[in-house]
């Protein structure tokens, strides 16, 4: 197959600075580049083709040769016999663009520069029951639980008293170990120190060398009002500790709401069910509800208010946070049916009966009266 032009290879201008051709090849060489394409041929070819490119067009002697004479001008002065020089400044080349290559090549993640392992403890989740009501207007809860602690013996170090850590031989500290794989040099996890960076050669007898001890905790956590079941808190710094002396990480404490015997909420709003007599709803009547709170408030029923019916009773539901603004209480009024009547009663609604002209063959209500109420 006939050679491409490199410029056209690597998709810059002929007069393109080395700036431009540095970025058209790196974009190429993440693109192509073998250990994310094993297998393709094509790709692979595609790599050798843009490096091969970028080693001539990044060195101005080869590149001034290429633009003056053509490919004959390059013969013998490196070219596709030798991709080594073009990887000489590959941490130049490839450094702003680490996080892309540990992406595509496999680092192990996030360690300082030095070797020391020193990293953010884990985070932790508590969940926590919690009333119903406790939950509407917030309250204060203790919480027990285990979290890593600094060992008290070692600091944090993993290392027994009046020693330290030998860097490791065999990354010299780093924590990593590179080995060519193809054109590049790749970073791999020191098998040796795990990639810590360092040996303990006598580790500390109270933590086993880890740095960190199981600790039994208590603290208070505030539920906000108005927290809905599953809804997290966070608490900063009360994960575990880090190796290394690391900062700790954060707990999450979930709450789990408790069903009420007689309320449940939608947002911000509260529902209950309060049963009334026939003489009630056909007559109407001041009743008396007790709220979620413990108070007990005064409802007006209006005379003739069918079963079901719902009554709004405003600033009685859910806080809004606090001092926020409360949502609404919703009655719904259940018509309780008598199944025993005394005599007296029985007489009494068998002359209500002939009085009112009840209907002994009544039509179907319509479907239209029935979803307005």
């Amino acid at each position: 197959m006939a050679k491409r032009d490199y410029y056209e290879v690597l998709g810059v201008q002929k007069g393109a600075t080395k700036d431009d051709i540095k970025k058209a090849y790196r974009k190429l060489a993440i693109q192509y580049h073998p250990d994310k394409n094993q297998g393709n041929k094509e790709a692979e070819e595609k790599f050798k083709e843009a490096t091969e490119a970028y080693e001539i067009l990044s060195d101005d002697q080869k590149k001034a040769a290429y633009d003056q004479f053509g490919f004959a001008g390059v013969e013998g002065m490196g070219g596709q016999q030798d991709f080594s020089s073009a990887f000489r400044d590959f941490g130049d080349l490839f450094g702003d663009f680490s996080s892309i290559f540990d992406t595509f090549f496999g680092s192990s993640g996030r360690r300082s520069s030095s070797g020391t392992g020193v990293r953010q403890g884990a985070n932790l989740r508590y969940d926590v029951d919690i009333s119903f009501k406790d939950a509407v207007f917030g309250t204060k809860v203790e919480i027990q639980y285990s979290r890593n602690e600094a060992c008290p013996v070692c600091k944090g170090t993993g290392a027994s008293s009046g020693t330290g850590k030998k860097v490791c031989s065999t990354c010299g500290g780093s924590g990593q170990v590179r080995h060519s794989q193809g054109f590049f040099s790749v970073a791999s996890t020191c098998p040796n120190c795990g990639g810590e960076g360092y040996i303990i050669e006598h580790p500390c007898k109270e933590c086993n060398g880890s740095g960190t001890q199981k600790k039994r905790q208590k603290i208070m956590v505030t539920v906000p009002p108005g927290v809905e079941n599953g809804k997290r808190v966070l608490i900063p710094r009360q994960g575990d500790t880090g190796p290394n002396g690391g900062p700790p990480g954060d707990l999450y404490v979930f709450f789990r709401v408790k069903p009420h015997e007689y309320f449940e909420r939608q947002d911000m709003d509260l529902y209950c069910a309060v049963p009334i007599s026939i003489s009630q709803a056909a007559l109407g009547a001041d009743i008396h509800v007790m709220t979620l709170d413990g108070k007990t408030i005064k409802v007006k029923v209006p005379p003739g208010i069918q079963n079901g019916k719902m009554l709004r009773i405003r600033d009685e539901g859910i806080p809004a946070g606090p001092g926020g603004r409360r949502g609404n209480l919703y009655i719904k009024l259940m018509i309780q049916i008598p199944t025993k009547l005394s005599r007296r009663g029985k007489e009494l609604m068998e002359e209500l009966a002939r009085v009112e002209g009840e209907e002994d063959s009544p039509k179907p209500i319509p479907l239209a009266e029935l979803s307005e109420q």
